[in-house]
């Protein structure tokens, strides 16, 4: 027989089960490790020395540093990734209105900034009800950038 038959015989199945734990174990050593380097730069009450010190404990002495920083910072982790996801969640959500909105002002904003322009004296009620009327049924500047705005 070959060299790899014998390997196959040599290697029972209960070998492949740890060698597959070990192997998942370290890597959720490395996750948890970058995991918390990010941590480190993404906590703003820190400043750059503590940042600093953390850094190199954990990268100079990687399992002390690490058990350390879990047990001494690891309760705000979690708070730090939640903000953080919120805060993404959020900025998402105001890309999304303002690529729906094409840049465009809403009804409110229209009819503020006509209030405004009647304030001014720059058109009269009878115009200013007319504008609201088209902005109100969808006809208005709003609906239509080419048209021009009433009183510009």
């Amino acid at each position: 027989m070959s060299e790899q038959t014998y390997l196959a015989y040599d290697y029972p199945l209960l070998g492949a089960f740890w060698t597959m734990l070990v192997f998942f174990l370290w890597v959720m050593w490395f996750v948890l490790l970058f995991r918390i380097i990010t941590d480190i730069f993404r906590d703003d009450s820190m400043n750059g020395w503590a940042k600093a010190g953390w850094l190199v404990f954990c990268i100079l002495l990687p399992f002390l540093g690490v058990f350390v920083y879990v047990v001494a910072r690891g309760r705000n982790m979690g708070r730090r990734e939640i903000a953080q996801a919120r805060s993404q969640q959020e900025e998402f959500k105001s890309y999304i209105r303002e690529t729906a909105a094409g840049g465009r002002p809403s009804n409110v904003d229209e009819l503020a900034r006509l209030a405004e322009i009647r304030d001014r004296g720059a058109i009269t009620d009878e115009e200013f009800r007319r504008a609201k009327e088209l902005v109100l049924s969808g006809h208005g500047p709003q609906s239509n950038p080419g048209s021009p705005t009433p009183g510009a």
